[in-house]
């Protein structure tokens, strides 16, 4: 990475920002190869986003005002790490993954002290479903989102509710085709949907 760096023209002009659709691209082709079980094209895409970990620290160090490394990506990873086993580099105990799961929730609250919302944190340039699932789930440390939950139960009582992951992906198809026979965004119209319920949870928690 650092010869690349040094000798490549084009690797020298590439910033943090130039490299973000590479690195989404790059994840997504690791995510491909999982689904698709492929092992050999598993090990190329993971050196593949491994590159793009590398490139984004070489940047990095070239900073004039805020340097750092791949060592010191490293260091920071294994601090936090440590810090969130408890189970496993100090004294506490875990026999199930649910007691692992409140050590690190735990330990990631002790580190995230400063922020003020349970949305926090929470990438907003996720895709859609995935968003809206990650803030479903954060609602509900908050009793905000009750709406969307009775909906859900509403749909579950006239038997439209999916039984299946794979009812579920017929479902969110079927709802896909409705967007566009209507000429409808259904990434869009999710995304409003849940600006509302993010405005609904920040007012449960000034509540």
């Amino acid at each position: 990475m650092r010869a690349v760096r040094e000798r490549c023209v084009w690797s020298q002009q590439i910033t943090h920002r130039d490299l973000v659709p590479y690195l989404i691209e790059e994840s997504h082709e690791v995510i491909d190869a999982v689904e698709t079980g492929e092992r050999a094209e598993l090990r190329e895409e993971l050196g593949d986003l491994l590159w793009q970990v590398l490139f984004h620290a070489a940047i990095a160090a070239e900073d004039p005002e805020d340097p750092f490394d791949i060592d010191d990506v490293a260091e920071t990873l294994t601090d936090k790490m440590v810090r969130r086993h408890p189970h496993v580099f100090g004294d506490e105990v875990a026999s199930t993954p649910e007691e692992v799961l409140v050590h690190w929730n735990a330990a990631k609250a002790a580190e995230k002290h400063e922020r003020r919302s349970v949305l926090d944190g929470v990438p907003q340039g996720m895709p859609a479903l995935a968003l809206a699932q990650k803030v479903l789930g954060r609602a509900a440390r908050v009793g905000a989102g009750d709406e969307v939950a009775l909906a859900a139960h509403d749909a579950a009582e006239v038997g439209a509710a999916p039984e299946s992951e794979e009812e579920l992906g017929d479902l969110l198809l079927m709802l896909t085709a409705t967007a566009r026979a209507n000429g409808w965004d259904a990434e869009r119209a999710l995304r409003e949907r849940l600006r509302t319920l993010t405005d609904d949870i920040r007012q449960a928690e000034s509540a």
